[in-house]
C-alpha cells in the first residue's frame, strides 16, 4: 500500500503507511484517530485474519510532563486498538506494547502510534 500521507501536518491528525507499518500521527494533547484509518489498516486486518498479531506502540513528543505524555501515549494506542476492534480484529490478536523510549523527540513525527504485524 502506498503512503496515505507523506508527512504529518504541523499539528493535525494524519496517517501514513511505510514498509508495512501504519503510522498514526496526532495533534498536540489529542488522541483522536485521523480519517482514513480503516483504509490504512486494511493490510493489518488482512494479516491478522491470516494468523498474525497486530503490534500497537504509542509514542509522544517532548511537550508537557513525562507522566502526562505516558498517559497520552497509552490513550492513543488504545484509540488505535479500538479502531482495529471496530474492523473485526479480535482483541486477543492485538498486542499493546510500550516502546523502550516512549518519548520520541519533538514535533508531529513524535506524536504517533505505530501498528505492524508480527
Amino acid at each position: 500500500m502506498a503512503d496515505a500521507a507523506a508527512a504529518p501536518a504541523a499539528d493535525a491528525a494524519s496517517i501514513s503507511v511505510e514498509n508495512g507499518i501504519v503510522k498514526f500521527f496526532f495533534a498536540t494533547g489529542k488522541a483522536d484517530v485521523a480519517a482514513g484509518a480503516d483504509k490504512a489498516l486494511a493490510e493489518i486486518v488482512a494479516g491478522v485474519k491470516a494468523g498474525k498479531k497486530a503490534i500497537v506502540s504509542g509514542y509522544v513528543d517532548s511537550t508537557g510532563s513525562a507522566a502526562q505524555n505516558e498517559e497520552l501515549a497509552k490513550q492513543r494506542a488504545v484509540a488505535v486498538r479500538d479502531q482495529l476492534k471496530a474492523l473485526g480484529v479480535d482483541e486477543g490478536s492485538i498486542d499493546l506494547q510500550k516502546p523502550g523510549n516512549v518519548e520520541a523527540g519533538a514535533g508531529a513525527q513524535a506524536r504517533r502510534v505505530e501498528v505492524k504485524l508480527m
